[in-house]
C-alpha cells in the first residue's frame, strides 16, 4: 500500500538529476551460480550499536503470493545478508516466499525479529534498506528499526532486543555473508552500496535523500565519509576483479561464484 515511496525504476531516467551522487556499479547475484561473499568479523567497536544499509533489486518474479525464481522454484526465501555464528546463534535479513521482509537475530530463540508489513514485489525497482540498532536505548521499540526507501516501517511481528543485548551483526568471529544464508537461501538479483556501520545507529539520511524535484523518489548519497568502525565496510563494486573490495580500506570480502562479469551498470541511479 502507501507504506513505501517510489525508488528509482529502471525506466525513469529523468528521475536522476544531472547533479547529485552517481552509483556506477552493482553486483549481480545469479541464484543458479550459488553466489555469495563472506568475511570473518573481528572485535567490534560496539557489541550493542550499529547500522546496515543496502540497495537491492529483485531478480525474482512475484507469482500469486509466492515467488518464482529463475530456476522455476516456487516458495523461495532470498537472503540479503546473514551473520553466522552457528545454527543456534545468527542474524539474517531475508525476503520470504510471500514477498515480506523478515529481519531477525536468533539465539536459541528470537532475540529480535522485525517482520515488515509492506510487500517487496516490484522486480523493476531498486529498494533501499536501513536497519539500525541500539540496545542501550531504554525504549524497547527504539532498539531495532527498519527503514525502506527512507521510511520507517511497521511490523506484522515485532520482537525487540532486551536492553544491552549483544548484537550478532558485528559480533567477533561470526561469518558475515552477503547474498546467502549459510549453505542455502541465495539471493537472485542485484546489490549496490552495501554498508555495515559498527558503533553508530544512523538514520536513513546518512545513506539517501528524497529527490528535490520528485520528492517521492528516494536516491543514494555519498557514504564514503561515514565512520565505519572496526567491523564496518563499504562495498561499492567498482573493481570488477575484486568485487568484495572494502572501499573503506578494511578486510575485503571473499567472493564465491562471483566473477568480473557480475559487475553491472544497473544501479539505483542508472
Amino acid at each position: 500500500g502507501g507504506l513505501m515511496p517510489l525508488i528509482l525504476p529502471g525506466n525513469v531516467a529523468s528521475a536522476t538529476a544531472a547533479v547529485g551522487y552517481d552509483v556506477a556499479n552493482s553486483c549481480r547475484f545469479n541464484r543458479g551460480d550459488e553466489p555469495y561473499m563472506h568475511k570473518t568479523l573481528v572485535t567490534p567497536t560496539s557489541t550493542k550499536i550499529g547500522t546496515l544499509s543496502v540497495w537491492w533489486k529483485e531478480g525474482v518474479s512475484p507469482n500469486n503470493g509466492t515467488n518464482l525464481d529463475t530456476e522455476g522454484d516456487t516458495g523461495v526465501a532470498r537472503f540479503l545478508m546473514t551473520s553466522w555464528g552457528d545454527a543456534n546463534n545468527h542474524a539474517a535479513i531475508l525476503i520470504n516466499a510471500g514477498n515480506t521482509m523478515d529481519l531477525f537475530q536468533y539465539n536459541s530463540g528470537y532475540s529480535s525479529q522485525l517482520k515488515v508489513n509492506a510487500l517487496i514485489r516490484d522486480v523493476a525497482a531498486w529498494y533501499h534498506l536501513v536497519f539500525a540498532w541500539d540496545t542501550t536505548d531504554s525504549t524497547a521499540a527504539d532498539r531495532n528499526k527498519i527503514y525502506i526507501n527512507g521510511v520507517e516501517q511497521t511490523y506484522e511481528v515485532q520482537t525487540n532486543y532486551d536492553e544491552d543485548d549483544a548484537v550478532s551483526w558485528n559480533a567477533a568471529d561470526y561469518a558475515l555473508r552477503v547474498g546467502q544464508r549459510n549453505s542455502n537461501g541465495w539471493l537472485d538479483g542485484y546489490m549496490a552500496e552495501v554498508v555495515l556501520i559498527d558503533g553508530l545507529a544512523l538514520a536513513p539520511t546518512s545513506f539517501g535523500e528524497f529527490d528535490s524535484d520528485s520528492p517521492t523518489i528516494w536516491k543514494p548519497i555519498d557514504v564514503s565519509g561515514l565512520t565505519f568502525g572496526n567491523n564496518g565496510f563499504y562495498l561499492d563494486f567498482e573493481d570488477a576483479d575484486n568485487l568484495g573490495n572494502d572501499a573503506n580500506g578494511g578486510t575485503d570480502l571473499t567472493e564465491v561464484n562471483i566473477a568480473a562479469v557480475d559487475q553491472c551498470t544497473d544501479t539505483p541511479t542508472n
